[in-house]
């Protein structure tokens, strides 16, 4: 019979074991089951591009139909964020109570509600009630996407697939750009309703294509249902010693006897939630608190260095580096989202092949001198009289540079890694924390961005998110350990009583 090869990584002298490869013969490549039912389950995150891309252009039009202020657009742009809140806080108690697929499918309903409540809206207010729905809808989608993909996913590839929210997150910018540019030849109280309007479109098939997904193995066996999430094990394993190993690694996290076989068991009321939240910030154990405050960090600097300000706000700045012409700032920002697109599907093919940590490190330094040199382009043509090439070239480059190392790196290894570190009686919870944290900054950054590149000039604002990253980049060479190769199961192992892994 098979036996699994291990191999040790050395953490701070101790060693640890590392479940990586089997004898049994494999299947070829990456296994097709998995990547199909994450692929659907991601999909979710389409809503939350879409309405971060589609918003950047409609802003435009939707101040000059409205006749709102600066600091009215700030809060319409980053307003969203905050109230995801509302859906990520509910949706771990949400998906662990009904389960992950379905989780999916109410997250696509309440956003098909929001954007058509935006399509509709005929003053200010009427438009922030679609932003309110629309924004519950994405928490619940932000939560929950990531979390299905770590657990469907096998050890060999869960970089992989975990990263594909963060593609399609990307994708959905890409396509709300070019709705923007499409739209923005109709009549301006027409074109902003449809941009916002036909994000209900894909919400549909979303609720309708994730009916045919298998629910979560990991949360099958929290509800008893051993023989199933056996089934479902079997399809997204790569051998069939790797499926018996992660049900038995599930079955004792979730307090289920290791003797207890039947396809229907009863599974401790621990099991289902009760107790998390004081487990998780009340009293936790010092692995426990490790993996939170990296998930907390994690989040925290990948919005807190600048990346929605970029992301909402780049007609404006492209207009600040001296572009003019409404058509072309759009293209301009078709092209950010082209490259940052092609990029996140570059990590994906990386993640499971370099490693999480040295791509992590290496994308936040390329981001830090990107926003420094954008910095510094924005300066000097703001202190400039006449319009200057070179600095509206660099302005433009590094726009870009910007958007390609984030995707390549923090983008997609924040929701990667913080979806596999907690342990499976806290993974629901503990990722809505993480979730609310990247929401809350996000919010806070979009809804001041105008307000803070107006009191410290736009090249000081990238300044300030290039510093930001700096700090980034340090807490993570200091406290994230790589977890390339570990089964979900052995993350608390790997948090014991290190600080530093190299």
């Amino acid at each position: 019979m098979a036996t699994g090869k291990e191999k040790s990584s050395v953490v701070h002298g101790e060693a640890q074991k590392v479940v990586t490869e089997f004898d049994a013969p494999k299947k070829n490549g990456r296994n097709k089951y998995a990547i199909a039912c994450t692929i659907l389950a991601s999909m979710t995150s389409i809503l939350l591009g879409y309405d971060i891309g589609v918003m950047s252009g409609a802003a435009i039009y939707i101040k000059k139909d409205l006749k709102i202020s600066d600091v009215e657009v700030e809060i319409l742009v980053g307003i969203l964020n905050v109230y995801c809140l509302f859906g990520s806080a509910a949706a771990g108690r949400t998906s662990d109570w009904i389960g992950r697929r379905y989780t999916i499918v109410l997250a696509s309903v309440i956003f098909f509600l929001g954007a058509l409540l935006m399509g509709f809206a005929t003053n200010y207010v009427f438009l922030m009630v679609g932003r309110f729905v629309a924004g519950i809808g994405v928490g619940y989608a932000l939560m929950i996407a990531p979390v299905y993909a770590a657990e469907v996913s096998p050890a060999s590839s869960r970089g992989f697939i975990t990263s594909f929210p963060e593609v399609f997150i990307n994708a959905g910018i890409l396509f709300g750009y070019i709705s923007n540019y499409a739209f923005s030849k109709l009549p301006t109280n027409l074109g902003w309703r449809f941009m916002l309007g036909i994000g209900a479109i894909p919400s549909v098939f979303l609720a309708l294509v994730v009916i045919a997904m298998p629910e979560s193995p990991r949360w099958l066996v929290m509800q008893g249902q051993l023989g199933l999430a056996k089934r479902v094990l079997d399809k997204t394993s790569d051998s069939k010693e790797e499926s018996q190993l992660r049900l038995a690694d599930i079955k004792a996290a979730a307090g289920i006897p290791e003797e207890c076989t039947d396809d229907v068991v009863a599974v401790p009321k621990r099991s289902h939630g009760e107790g998390v939240w004081r487990e998780l910030l009340i009293f936790p154990t010092p692995s426990v608190r490790r993996i939170l405050i990296a998930a907390v960090g994690i989040h925290f600097f990948q919005q807190a260095s600048g990346i929605d300000a970029v992301v909402l706000y780049s007609p404006r700045i492209f207009e600040k580096a001296g572009i003019k012409d409404d058509e072309h700032i759009l293209l301009a920002t078709v092209a950010v989202g082209f490259v940052k697109t092609c990029f996140i599907l570059v990590a994906t093919f990386l993640l499971d092949r370099v490693g999480r940590r040295p791509l992590l490190l290496t994308s936040v330094a390329g981001m830090i001198f990107s926003l420094a040199a954008l910095g510094m382009g924005l300066t000097v043509i703001d202190h400039s009289d006449t319009k200057l090439i070179w600095a509206v070239a660099l302005s433009l480059c590094t726009v870009l540079s910007y958007v390609a190392f984030f995707s390549i790196g923090m983008g997609p290894i924040t929701w990667v890694y913080s979806s596999e570190i907690f342990p499976l009686r806290l993974r629901a919870q503990g990722c809505s924390i993480g979730v609310g944290v990247n929401r809350v900054t996000s919010g806070v950054l979009s809804m001041t961005f105008i307000s803070l590149y107006k009191a410290i000039t736009i090249g000081g604002a990238f300044f300030l998110y290039s510093g930001v990253a700096l700090v980034g980049w340090i807490f993570f060479y200091t406290w994230l350990p790589e977890t390339q190769g570990r089964t979900l199961e052995d993350m608390e192992i790997l948090f014991t009583n290190s600080k530093v892994i190299y």
